[in-house]
């Protein structure tokens, strides 16, 4: 009971699309550090690839492979790259390479440029050198007409808060690798009191791989990262009191009632070859006496080399006893010896030798005839003593034994590649609230929240705990907004209200907002930058909008006085002694 195995998807090739033919054509681009999602405003997220890009370094860009024309992406693990820097995008041309991929799927067949507006999204309080870079790349690259920049979070509260105008909150986004506070008045953000937390989807993933690495180390290579997404996705929840949840854990009934076992896969080769033990001792047998033949073999040669050489001695020896003593003294030098002492030694221990290797061959040959069979009698007073002992086994029994080693082996194979979730349930999700588990020293969401309300008045705090919103990939688990609940009934003043929504669709709720945005804005300038805009303001100009970042002007460093005022005697006297004046 509760065996689960692994899907292991692999990922299919997104077809071409054709663009829309009806109504105003705006392409949405929802940017995510873990998943691009892109489509026609109207219509639909039409593709949703990873924000990966496998290059072999130094490579032709035409063998580069975007999102899900990776099938599986643990072999090429090693060659995976992303543009993205936790939320937000660095690497222009891996950006390129997406951007390529995405107008190529969705049909854009413009010649030399993408025709189309463009709606893109982007993190909290995007640096400006960022959003500079997608800029530039937008509108320099594919010459679009028009681009408008927000915030993935705000387009998926404004898409589940249609009927508040204008809407205040605290949206919280949870991401792949961060989540974001934000506080939002009268219809806009209050950026100056967001708040990031470096906790997200990827510290989850990473998290649980490295505890069940450490729980079961005979299967590191198959506790793959893919693997943790699908059992963070399916089988790990928040509780609305995680102490007490451990000690619910603790309970053997509870345990056996709530674990998850993971099967992991394992060559069924193993179970169907189970060789029984009579054949396994009879080969046992036969390698025996293969080998025995062969020492024999060796030691049979080895004497004939030892009695030839002994003659060769023997020979030598002659020649001194018949007073050939120059041939004796040449047969030496042959011999690598100096006297005829050396060589009698020599021919003593060669004797021994050759005794002893006839007695090895002897006890070999002794060894390999078959052993007499004792007398029928004995034998049959043995059978006798046995039957007297215990009665025969009839032959279902005997079947039966023979079989259990190896249906023990199957269950035994099939056990051993299992990998038990109890308390990594709750223990994973838990680190958003407690990022210390992981050894990350930072406040959890709840802390963060209670902060924010903190720097306002009263009544703003009452009018932003109205509607706590929760968005964001990282916030699917089941049970967290009777958590989130339970953390603002704690901090929250007694009697007071509040209330939490969890978004209807909180991975496409960002993509489908942007859509509803553009097109109701598609004809207005409001939130829109062309191209003329931006050849006049630069990349780093924005334009706001109910769900943009606030815009923020560059402050340019005051030029340095071309005459500096005299110094006078003391800091004169300080500049000799401690050395130049730092500006």
């Amino acid at each position: 009971s509760n065996v689960y195995t692994f899907r292991d998807v692999r990922a299919v090739p997104d077809p071409v699309h054709s663009p829309v033919s009806e109504g105003p054509a705006v392409l949405v681009l929802d940017n995510g550090s873990f998943q691009l999602r892109a489509g026609w405003a109207g219509v639909g997220p039409a593709l949703q690839l990873r924000s990966v890009v496998t290059r072999s370094r130094g490579g032709p860009r035409s063998l580069s492979r975007v999102g899900n024309d990776i099938p599986s992406l643990e072999p090429l693990r090693w060659l995976l790259r992303t543009p993205f820097d936790r939320n937000v995008p660095v690497n222009l041309e891996l950006q390129e390479l997406l951007c390529d991929h995405v107008f190529q799927k969705l049909g854009v067949t413009t010649e030399g440029c993408v025709d189309y507006p463009i709606v893109f999204t982007e993190a909290p309080c995007t640096p400006l050198h960022v959003r500079q870079m997608v800029s530039e790349l937008l509108f320099e690259c594919y010459r679009v007409p028009k681009v408008s920049f927000g915030i993935d979070g705000l387009y998926s509260f404004y898409d589940n808060n249609k009927d508040l105008s204008p809407a205040s909150g605290l949206v919280v986004s949870s991401g792949y690798h961060c989540t974001h506070i934000l506080p939002v008045l009268r219809g806009r953000l209050d950026a100056k009191n967001c708040k990031r937390i470096n906790i997200g989807g990827y510290h989850s993933v990473t998290y649980l791989q490295r505890l069940l690495q450490l729980k079961y180390p005979g299967h590191l290579s198959a506790i793959t990262l893919s693997r943790m997404e699908e059992i963070l996705h399916d089988h790990c929840y928040v509780p609305e009191d995680y102490m007490d949840e451990l000690r619910k854990w603790r309970c053997p009934n509870y345990y056996e009632e709530n674990v998850h076992k993971m099967q992991l896969p394992f060559s069924a080769k193993l179970l169907t070859n189970v060789i029984p033990s009579e054949e396994k001792q009879e080969r046992r047998q036969q390698q025996l006496k293969r080998l025995q033949e062969l020492n024999t073999r060796r030691r049979e040669e080895k004497l004939q080399q030892d009695q030839e050489r002994l003659e060769r001695l023997l020979y030598v020896q002659e020649l001194l006893e018949d007073g050939q003593v120059e041939q004796f003294h040449k047969a030496l030098v042959e011999l690598n010896m100096d006297s005829a002492e050396e060589l009698q030694s020599y021919i003593h221990k060669l004797g021994i030798a050759i005794e002893q290797g006839r007695q090895r061959v002897l006890g070999d040959a002794l060894d390999s005839k078959p052993q007499t069979p004792e007398p029928p009698g004995g034998e049959q007073d043995e059978m006798e003593g046995i039957s007297e002992l215990e009665p025969a086994y009839n032959e279902d029994q005997m079947e039966t034994e023979k079989a259990a080693p190896a249906v023990q082996n199957m269950f035994n194979m099939a056990e051993y590649h299992q990998m038990y979730l109890g308390t990594e349930r709750i223990r994973v999700p838990e680190i958003l609230f407690q990022p210390s588990l992981m050894g990350e020293d930072q406040a959890g969401l709840a802390e963060t929240m209670q902060y924010i309300l903190d720097r306002y008045p009263h009544e703003v705090q009452q009018e932003l705990v109205q509607n706590v919103f929760l968005t964001g990939g990282n916030v699917m688990y089941p049970g967290i907004k009777g958590r989130m609940e339970k953390e603002l009934l704690q901090m929250r003043p007694f009697g007071s209200s509040f209330q939490v929504s969890l978004a209807s669709r909180p991975v496409l709720g960002a993509w489908h907002g942007a859509s509803g945005w553009a097109l109701q804005n598609v004809d207005c300038e409001e939130g829109w930058i062309s191209r003329k805009e931006y050849e006049e303001m630069g990349g780093e100009y924005l334009k706001e909008h109910k769900a943009s970042n606030c815009s923020t002007a560059i402050q340019l460093p005051k030029p340095a006085s071309r005459s500096a005022p005299p110094l006078n005697q003391e800091t004169e006297s300080n500049a000799l002694a401690t050395g130049p004046v730092q500006p």
